[in-house]
């Protein structure tokens, strides 16, 4: 399950005791997805792509200007 933890502007996935992330920074209607973190344990799960996925319907809910610095995110814009 995804959570959003707003106040730390990220989006976290938690499995198997590890820690996936999302992170953004918001700048009045701008929102800037900085970078995207999976262990090297987990990856090629497709963990990635569900936190962006979360992360770009909140963006679009919110009706944020939607940018992507992670070239990962870059991907799905």
């Amino acid at each position: 399950m995804i959570e959003h933890q707003p106040e730390q502007q990220r989006f976290v996935l938690n499995k198997d005791g590890h820690e996936c992330v999302l992170e953004y920074v918001v700048t009045g209607s701008d929102i800037d997805f900085t970078r995207t973190y999976v262990p090297f344990a987990l990856r090629g799960q497709g963990l990635a792509e569900e936190l962006v996925k979360a992360g770009l319907a909140w963006a679009d809910q919110q009706q944020y200007h939607k940018q992507a610095s992670c070239w990962y995110v870059q991907k799905f814009l």
